[in-house]
């Protein structure tokens, strides 16, 4: 009695391994996806960090000085606060996401963290020397707002290029944009300029950043 139909023959075998082979590819690139996400700093948590602090601090300085006088001491606190605030998340996240790796990724992670208070310690030496020359009020103002633009959008280009994420990237690109406006347009409005196009451009992009975490969650169901 024959047992042909008993015995897969050699296209159905063949099929079956072409299976196989694809869902260990896929399982890989899942694998491969998942330890990414765990090791890269979270964009979303980045971007609300910096909004928040930005949008907050910077409409105190702008509400308490929109008729021309100098800001009120509790608005400047108020920024100070929220831009520390910020920067040490940035710099405790971006640390831990890469504490469980070695080599390139561990280094440019930790040099990364350690950049953004490399880069706000150096601007704060530089409005002290300003303000040691009489440089006045508008002068401070101005020149602070564009550093912190420069610094904040040089790091996002630094990040998007180290990670590989044209969404860092992008918004390194607004930041100087902003910097550039909030330098031009002067006091008062240098501060209304930075919470709406710096805190508002920070909003926008971790809203982006959300919906995409989402729609590719939804795609690999």
């Amino acid at each position: 009695m024959s047992k042909d139909h008993d015995t897969p023959s050699g296209t159905e075998r063949g099929g079956d391994a072409e299976l196989d082979a694809a869902a260990r590819l896929r399982l890989i690139s899942d694998q491969q996806q998942l330890t990414r996400s765990m090791l890269e700093p979270d964009a979303r948590l980045l971007y609300l960090a910096w909004g928040a602090a930005w949008m907050v601090g910077y409409l105190a300085m702008w509400f308490t000085s929109r008729d021309g006088s100098d800001p009120a001491p509790w608005a400047g606190w108020t920024l100070g606060i929220a831009v520390v605030a910020a920067i040490a998340v940035t710099m405790i996240h971006s640390i831990r996401r890469t504490a469980g790796t070695r080599g390139t990724s561990a280094r440019a992670g930790a040099m990364y963290g350690w950049g953004w208070m490399l880069g706000f310690v150096t601007m704060w030496a530089i409005l002290n020397g300003l303000i040691r020359t009489g440089a006045d009020g508008e002068m401070i103002a101005v020149t602070a707002n564009g550093l912190a633009c420069l610094i904040v959008g040089l790091m996002y280009l630094a990040g998007g290029m180290a990670f590989q994420e044209d969404s860092l990237y992008a918004l390194g690109v607004w930041m100087l944009v902003t910097a550039a406006v909030a330098s031009l347009v002067g006091v008062p409005g240098t501060n209304l300029v930075m919470a709406l196009l710096g805190g508002g451009g920070f909003l926008t992009m971790g809203a982006v950043s959300a919906v995409r975490v989402r729609r590719r969650g939804n795609l690999d169901v």
